[in-house]
């Protein structure tokens, strides 16, 4: 019996198995919002797995976004049936329904839940660049610049706050090194440390929704 290629070259099979991957994490997100919905996974739980899905989505819809430049129609082309999963990738900016809560508490206190949702992506971006070792200078202070103006956006967070320090900290020690110095092993896994928990500080400020 003759097989019956999906590719002809190496380009097209990449080309198949990244829209099979895009296919499978659009599928995922949609389990993981109705499982939230149904109360079947714990608040934080729910935000751990769906900050990874968003992540994965990110970067990979960055690669196909020539070839897939609308992901809602990718999604109808392939009859998925994933409102959830398109409302949180896509028209949430990619932000958990957990942070979007509290994003809309911080909102009615005069704050914008925009910001909030920039915070959480900034964080989310630094962490990720630092995993794939993006570690020059000319990289990561554009990343840690971006973050620290918008934390300084939030009038909830004062001056003293963990993640504000933090930042302008290493934005001072980046600024006198050159554009391609690159951070040590132990200078990275230090910095990723400290935006972890200024991350964690950051989402503990934050007041919750319904409160």
């Amino acid at each position: 019996m003759e097989v019956i290629k999906l590719w002809n070259d190496k380009r097209e099979r990449e080309m198949y198995e990244n829209f099979s991957e895009l296919y499978a994490i659009i599928k995922a997100t949609e389990k993981l919002e109705k499982a939230y919905i149904r109360d079947l996974i714990s608040p934080s739980d729910y935000e751990t797995e769906c900050q990874k899905l968003i992540v994965h989505f990110k970067t990979l819809s960055a690669t196909l976004k020539d070839l897939v430049p609308n992901i809602e129609r990718f999604a109808e082309t392939y009859k998925m049936d994933c409102s959830a999963a398109v409302y949180r990738l896509v028209t949430s900016g990619g932000v958990p329904a957990t942070v979007e809560h509290r994003a809309a508490a911080v909102a009615s206190t005069s704050s914008s839940a925009s910001v909030v949702a920039e915070c959480v992506q900034n964080f989310i971006t630094c962490m990720d660049s630092l995993k794939l070792n993006m570690v020059a200078v000319d990289q990561v202070f554009p990343l840690l610049s971006d973050l620290s103006a918008s934390l300084n956006k939030l009038s909830i967070l004062g001056a003293d706050f963990e993640g504000k320090v933090k930042m302008k900290e290493w934005l001072l020690r980046l600024s006198k090194m050159g554009a391609s110095d690159e951070l040590t092993e132990q200078q990275a896994r230090q910095l990723h440390f400290d935006l972890e928990s200024s991350y964690n500080s950051f989402m503990a400020a934050l007041p919750n929704a319904g409160n």
